[in-house]
């Protein structure tokens, strides 16, 4: 069973920059498609990027493509989110998530495993 760890969250001005990590635990870690997702207070969860097992096909939502990067190193079992240009509306929690089926959905209701969450605000 994968367990997923968050980190890299933290409070940045507009126009700046972070970059999430997202640590999995166990060996099946290639076998699973991997997502990042966001809540912000009152709205719902919102897709923000996925990648395949290979690491081949990545995905993005509207509203970070072209700002937003997900990667990912197999060999560290870990996901990554490089999120420049930040905006206050990027302001939410990120999670991270494991798709067993290996294919990128933009549903989080697919999605098998989920990290508990890192902080992400964006000051104007």
């Amino acid at each position: 069973q994968v367990q997923l760890v968050e980190s890299g969250g933290g409070l940045v001005q507009a126009g700046g920059s972070l970059r999430l990590s997202c640590a999995a635990s166990g060996r099946t870690f290639i076998s699973y498609a991997m997502g990042w997702f966001r809540q912000a207070p009152g709205k719902e969860r919102e897709f923000v990027a996925g990648i395949e097992r290979s690491g081949a096909n990545t995905y993005y939502g509207d509203s970070v493509k072209g700002r937003f990067t997900i990667s990912r190193d197999n060999a560290k079992s870990t996901v990554y989110l490089q999120m420049n240009s930040l905006n206050p509306e990027d302001t939410a929690v990120y999670y991270c998530a494991a798709d067993r089926s290996g294919w990128v959905r933009t549903t989080g209701a697919y999605y098998d495993l989920w990290g508990q969450g890192t902080q992400v605000t964006v000051s104007s």
